[in-house]
């Protein structure tokens, strides 16, 4: 029972993260294809996990959070430019379908592989112990976070585009902090709590301040 519930633990506990990323993405693009993204990066380290087992502890996990933290830095930033194009639209009653951003989904998958590696490092060690307690827990984790997933789709397209990229790239933003932190000291994850709500408030001042053509003109001085 003890192997089962850490095995559950930790799976429900990374994959929500990367759940979280999925449905932001999900409510951007609008599109399922987001969910793919994170669920290949998820499979991508899941899958090896068995067949490689105590090998993948040997794999470099400073680099991983840097290379992911990199990732998202960039692609965070340039998620915050897009939320200022999508509130200058939306001031001038006009809308776009966007492209499909290949560079979003792109992210999705490393955030799915990086959170998954996460947990494949506390599960490597568990499957020796007990292996099928560890592979019912894996699944119960994977199970529950699925249902959750599937249960808040629906609300999150409700969100106005422009309001779901301030979430996005906070989200973005704040892993990318914190993986670049935990890369050199332990950080717990409910730092990433404050994280967002600060990154959110300043991509959503950034992108709703005024713009020029919004200001008033300015009164003509009379003699």
């Amino acid at each position: 029972m003890a192997i089962f519930l850490a095995a559950l633990g930790i799976t429900t506990l990374e994959l929500v993260e990367a759940s979280a990323v999925a449905l932001a993405l999900y409510g951007d693009s609008k599109r399922p294809a987001a969910f793919l993204y994170v669920s290949l990066g998820i499979i991508a380290v899941f899958v090896p996990m068995f067949a490689l087992g105590a090998l993948i502890t040997l794999l470099p996990d400073v680099y991983v959070r840097l290379v992911g933290g990199v990732l998202l830095l960039y692609f965070g930033l340039r998620l915050v430019k897009s939320a200022r194009k999508s509130v200058l639209r939306s001031r001038k009653g006009g809308f776009s379908a966007e492209h499909f951003e290949k560079g979003l989904m792109a992210t999705g998958f490393s955030v799915g592989a990086v959170e998954a590696f996460e947990a494949a490092i506390v599960l490597v060690a568990l499957l020796p112990n007990n292996f099928q307690s560890t592979v019912i827990g894996m699944g119960a984790g994977i199970t529950v976070v699925i249902v959750a997933t599937y249960v808040l789709r629906n609300q999150v397209r409700k969100v106005k585009q422009a309001n779901t990229k301030v979430v996005v790239s906070a989200l973005l933003l704040s892993f990318a902090v914190f993986w670049f932190g935990e890369a050199f000291v332990e950080v717990n994850d409910l730092v990433l709590i404050p994280l967002f709500i600060t990154f959110a408030f300043i991509v959503h001042r950034f992108a709703n301040r005024p713009s020029p053509v919004d200001k008033p003109p300015a009164s003509p001085v009379t003699a």
